[in-house]
């Protein structure tokens, strides 16, 4: 593996199985999962619920190490966690203790960067997320869409490679998940295309999104197909910006 020099991510033959009960035959939750990710998608996995999305995930933030088969990322195998593979979680996952701008830096103080430093980052990225005002207030301040627009803050702050989302919109109401949806495919062009790995089970947040669509069968989760859907997204946009703007 390693040899495609446009790649970031390879995933290659993985499969994973878990034992949920002492001396009972083990689940395959996932069998033969093989796909690579080029710098600066926006990868999409969309598959129905059991199917082992947000295992993948987590095999890639180096959470969990496959049964079989290697992850990579830039050439290197995945055995760790780290800052180059940022996760933006299901559930907002914020420090309640921390305001939002402090639970931005978090990840910044985890990098040794210094202090001013540190407030020019916290202070650029409150600007990208569209946060500017709320950077003092805490969690419980704020509303569904702002917290997860701080979690996404956060995995941005820290200049990771791969930008991991385990269904970061799941639990937010249809008007505020639309809008957040713009705001990430946004988010992602300020960055200059900074690759996203975004899991969903939702078809049309798939071709909102994505460049590439993986779609996993029910379990195990088995590779059905990938799709190439920047078409459709750019379809998408340009219907939008016929529209008003939305608002968030």
């Amino acid at each position: 593996m390693g040899v495609n020099p446009d790649a970031i991510l390879e995933v290659h033959e993985v499969c994973k199985r878990f034992v949920a009960v002492k001396d009972a035959e083990p689940v395959l939750a996932l069998d033969r999962v093989s796909f690579t990710v080029k710098r600066g998608e926006f990868f999409v996995i969309l598959g129905p619920s059991g199917s082992g999305k947000t295992t993948i995930l987590n095999l890639i933030a180096g959470f969990e190490q496959p049964t079989s088969g290697t992850v990579e990322v830039n050439g290197s195998p995945v055995t760790v966690p780290s800052w180059q593979r940022a996760v933006v979680f299901q559930e907002h996952a914020l420090f309640p203790w921390l305001t939002a701008g402090g639970n931005i830096e978090f990840g910044l103080r985890m990098k040794n960067i210094p202090p001013a430093a540190r407030r020019e980052i916290v202070s650029e990225y409150i600007e990208v997320v569209g946060l500017k005002g709320f950077e003092n207030k805490y969690p419980k301040e704020l509303s569904g869409g702002m917290k997860q627009r701080v979690g996404i803050a956060r995995a941005l702050a820290v200049d990771s490679d791969i930008v991991i989302m385990d269904e970061p919109l799941g639990s937010l109401d249809a008007q505020t998940r639309s809008e957040m949806q713009d705001e990430l495919l946004r988010i992602w062009q300020h960055e200059k295309k900074k690759t996203m790995l975004l899991v969903t089970h939702s078809i049309e947040e798939a071709l909102k999104l994505a460049d590439v669509v993986l779609v996993l069968t029910a379990r195990p989760g088995r590779v059905k197909k990938t799709l190439g859907v920047a078409f459709v997204r750019a379809i998408l946009i340009v219907e939008q910006n016929r529209g008003s703007p939305a608002t968030s």
